[in-house]
């Protein structure tokens, strides 16, 4: 409801440009017009001068002659050259006096005798100057008279006399100002309306977009506009990665879910068992020493597996929620080698034997072998194999293939000796891992990697070999059950593609779905 109503309150981006351009423009003429009125003053200000100056030189000699007449009291010559001098003089005022300051004559508009006229500049090469008198500006040019009968002409006009024209740009500049507004305002207003259509027609399809359709139900046809073709592409990646973000939400809500099913489910068992091995010493607390600790030794594997089935359900839902930022550019050798190092420390009656690059030849292991404690055999991955891989899960392929044939591939009271080898082959690092147990039947070398299949006497959660293949399938590659060169016990091959330094990342699996499907191929 505040949305809407602080969207009723907004003004239009047509109307605020419309507003600025009414407000801007006559500024902009007014202050164009304040430029121009003191342009056309100067120039009207030369103009007259200019004048003045003419009149001055067509002057000159009325008023030499004046001068001579009245020097010499001809009274009738005198009154001759005083009317051909206020005839030449037409538009200015005259004064003219004699070399005492005594004024002879003078006429047309002049300044009030309090005025101080200027004296004139040696050999007449002054310019009009600005006299004021009684409130008014006057522009007054004195030229000296020269000859017998020496004095000073004065040529004289009104300031105000420019006022006309003046005032008359002024009203135009004032009249353009007033019609400005209202014009550029519609103007503007036509303008930016044409101008912001595409992206008010952008908004009404994003404010009609349907929630549920996402980044495919917003469609975007090229503007012409950069802005708002920007601002789309902005959108759709918006919506593109919030796509992304609730289909992530779903998948692990999905994980969640399934996560407490299948744990709930395969709890079950090991739970009843529990519970029955439970009732039953409390039910007799006179047992047998022999059958008592027969019910310990089961109680005992029922814990560990249910820790061993928790585990591993974590690790499979970890798997299905890994993000494409931990996976790096690293060499295989190292998770194996850590495995191998481990898997020594656990069980020290294995034997691992390796080979390839990073791994070196073969041993009969110890606790104390392995990496960083100066043993021989399993050094860190110099060999130069480079995969994009998550190192996590790299190594949770390696411990469970490990762990599987420790388990699985030994003959009947003997220690298992399991072969590690690692190579390069068609553009891909070649893990290997051999023991010489049974082996696995053809028919059911795909199903080892489903879910919670297991041998009936294996004491593992029937998720190791699951792991592996989601792990394999993340890292874009491929895991194969098959026989040893020698024939007798297992291989299992993970095939995974090298890539350079500088490689592209490719994206990881676009659904990942191993702890909520039934099954998954390998």
């Amino acid at each position: 409801m505040s949305g809407t109503a602080s969207a009723r309150r907004s003004i239009s981006l047509a109307t605020r440009i419309a507003t600025g351009a009414a407000l801007l423009v006559p500024l902009l003429v007014l202050g164009t017009g304040a430029l121009v009125l003191g342009l056309v003053t100067h120039d009207l200000r030369a103009q007259q001068d200019t004048r003045l100056r003419d009149r001055a030189a067509a002057v000159l000699p009325a008023a030499k002659a004046l001068l001579s007449a009245t020097r010499q009291d001809r009274p009738r010559v005198e009154q001759n050259q005083r009317r051909n001098l206020l005839d030449d003089a037409l538009d200015v005022g005259i004064r003219v006096a004699d070399a005492n300051g005594d004024r002879v004559t003078e006429g047309g508009p002049v300044p009030g005798p309090a005025a101080v006229l200027p004296h004139p500049a040696p050999a007449g090469t002054g310019g009009p100057v600005t006299v004021r008198a009684q409130g008014r500006a006057w522009r007054v040019l004195a030229r000296p008279v020269a000859g017998a009968d020496p004095g000073t002409l004065w040529v004289t006009a009104p300031v105000s006399a420019t006022d006309p024209q003046v005032d008359a740009v002024r009203g135009r500049i004032l009249w353009a100002a007033a019609l400005a507004a209202p014009l550029s305002g519609l103007l503007a207003y036509g303008l930016a309306r044409r101008a912001t259509a595409p992206l008010s027609r952008l908004g009404r399809r994003a404010a009609a977009l349907d929630p549920r359709a996402g980044a495919v139900g917003f469609t975007h046809r090229h503007s012409g506009v950069r802005e708002v073709d920007e601002l789309a592409l902005a959108l759709e990646s918006a919506l593109a990665r919030y796509d992304q973000q609730v289909a992530r939400t779903g998948q692990a809500l999905e994980t969640a879910r399934s996560f407490s099913a299948a744990a709930s489910h395969e709890l079950r068992t090991p739970l009843m068992s529990l519970r029955t091995n439970l009732d039953v010493l409390g039910a007799h607390p006179d047992l047998p020493p022999t059958d008592r600790a027969e019910i310990l030794s089961d109680l005992r594997d029922d814990h560990r597996r249910l820790l061993d089935l928790l585990t591993a359900l974590r690790t499979l839902a970890r798997g299905d929620l890994v993000e494409e930022e931990a996976f790096t550019v690293l060499d295989p050798a190292d998770p194996a080698a850590a495995a191998v190092a481990e898997l020594r420390r656990r069980r020290p009656e294995v034997t691992v034997d390796l080979a390839g690059p990073g791994l070196t030849g073969p041993d009969t292991g110890g606790p104390d072998v392995g990496p960083g404690t100066g043993g021989p055999d399993v050094g860190p991955g110099t060999g130069g194999l480079r995969v994009h891989g998550w190192e996590a899960g790299l190594r949770i392929v390696c411990d469970n293939l490990l762990a599987n044939a420790a388990v699985h591939g030994h003959r009947p009271r003997e220690p298992a000796r399991i072969a590690v080898g690692l190579r390069r082959d068609a553009g891909q690092a070649v893990l290997t891992v051999d023991d010489d147990g049974p082996g696995i039947p053809v028919a059911d070398r795909a199903a080892v990697f489903d879910r919670f299949r297991r041998r009936r006497d294996s004491p593992g959660s029937g998720l190791g070999l699951t792991l592996v293949a989601q792990q394999v399938a993340l890292h874009r590659g491929t895991v194969t059950v098959t026989e040893p060169p020698g024939g007798t016990g297992c291989r299992v091959e993970v095939r995974l593609p090298l890539v350079g330094e500088d490689a592209p990342t490719p994206p990881l699996p676009a659904r990942r779905e191993w702890i909520s499907s039934t099954g998954a191929s390998a």
